[in-house]
């Protein structure tokens, strides 16, 4: 079973994600350049908003260079000594793919608050056997230090190799997870999120600011800052899908959570929006127009390709209401070429009451989000595999 999301968003003025020189991200697509908002920017606003986080039963997944302090503060509450948990915390986090240095580790881990759990607890159950390798580096310095914390390492290392790394933190089992230097962490992602994608031909806009010195003299010319800043006002087609079964598999059989895991992630995709510049340009539209589609079977459908051709405002109809237009023709094309068999619910909902615009079936018109999440909610099945 595949659960694919389509949204129409139009943003008022702003610079929701940014590239290296401070700019709107963009792109190259249909041969028009495009705004763009990266799936990177997307997933990071939608784990972290109170629809994902409230939506699920289990915690979100913690990515961080700060593990070591999560893991020496839990050793720490388990009663041993601060100086004994912040060697071992160092060689457990190297032991689990990642050095340490000044206190970080070389990489953002990306971790379930009940694998870090399991990890310190792991750690715990074979506490003599470290102590040992703890004791031997302790009072050293200089080169002989940092062999006995090699060694301490290598024994650290020898201690968790049976561990099985597996969370039920959802946004993990959803977005999966890589790390290079331990690959039997590695998740599969569950969910494709692609890039937002402007329907339109977007060309940047920039800004010239200035700040004024509250306590500059009278009479003393010109302001206490200048500067620039790059923004953009994108209509956006934005697609997601997640894969039931690989997120059953992701959280260890969990169906429940798995269904609960669906639906608050299309809940904060529709309500989710990424927070840079939002002080400056407070951009908080949502979206004009979703459509869910729930696939038994049957290829992944998106509708990206009803902007091949950059869609233009007319005199009697918007750029949403264009772009809206353009997608529901897509869909229409796409199922008369291909077919609708495997559909089993397609509810979408437009924000414009006046839109006479209509999806062919199997797509049903619904009043809002909270029916179009019940009808996606009550097609997914509980307690039987997938």
């Amino acid at each position: 079973m595949i659960v694919e999301l389509h949204l129409i968003q139009n943003f008022a003025p702003s610079c929701l994600n940014r590239d290296d020189v401070n700019s709107p991200k963009e792109c190259e697509f249909g041969g028009f350049r495009r705004a763009r908002i990266s799936s990177q920017c997307l997933k990071r606003a939608i784990r972290w908003d109170n629809a994902f986080q409230t939506g699920v039963s289990s915690d979100i997944g913690i990515r961080t260079k700060f593990l070591m302090e999560k893991v020496k503060g839990a050793l720490i509450d388990a009663g041993r000594p601060e100086v004994e948990s912040d060697i071992v915390a160092q060689a457990a986090c190297a032991a689990f793919g990642s050095g340490v240095k000044e206190g970080r580790t070389s990489i953002a881990l990306y971790l379930g608050k009940d694998e870090i759990g399991r990890i310190v607890q792991t750690v715990l159950d074979q506490y003599d056997i470290v102590l040992e390798g703890v004791n031997s580096v302790k009072g050293l310095e200089g080169k002989k230090a940092d062999k006995a914390m090699k060694d301490l390492e290598k024994l650290m290392t020898k201690i968790v190799k049976d561990f099985t790394p597996g969370t039920q933190a959802a946004d993990i089992a959803l977005f999966g997870r890589m790390i290079a230097e331990g690959t039997h962490f590695n998740v599969d992602a569950a969910a494709q999120v692609a890039h937002a994608l402007s329907t339109h031909q977007v060309v940047p806009e920039m800004d010239f600011f200035t700040a004024v010195d509250d306590l500059q003299p009278k009479g003393d010319p010109g302001a206490g800052m200048l500067g620039t800043q790059d923004f953009n006002s994108p209509c956006l087609y934005r697609y997601s899908a997640v894969h039931r079964p690989q997120l059953v598999e992701n959280l260890a059989g969990d169906e429940d959570l798995a269904n609960e895991a669906i639906v608050a992630f299309l809940r904060a995709s529709i309500l989710a929006i990424p927070s840079a510049k939002q002080n400056s340009h407070a951009a908080h539209q949502p979206p004009t127009m979703a459509l869910a589609v729930v696939r038994e079977s049957g290829p992944q459908l998106s509708l990206a390709n009803a902007f091949v051709r950059p869609i233009r405002p007319r005199s009697d109809q918007s750029l949403v209401e264009e772009s809206v237009s353009s997608l529901a023709k897509h869909w229409g094309d796409l199922i008369a070429s291909y077919g609708a068999e495997g559909i089993t619910a397609a509810p979408y909902y437009i924000v414009d009451r006046d839109a006479k615009i209509d999806f062919d079936q199997p797509a049903a018109k619904v009043k809002g989000m909270n029916q179009l999440l019940e009808i996606v909610s009550g097609k997914l099945p509980a307690g039987v595999a997938s």
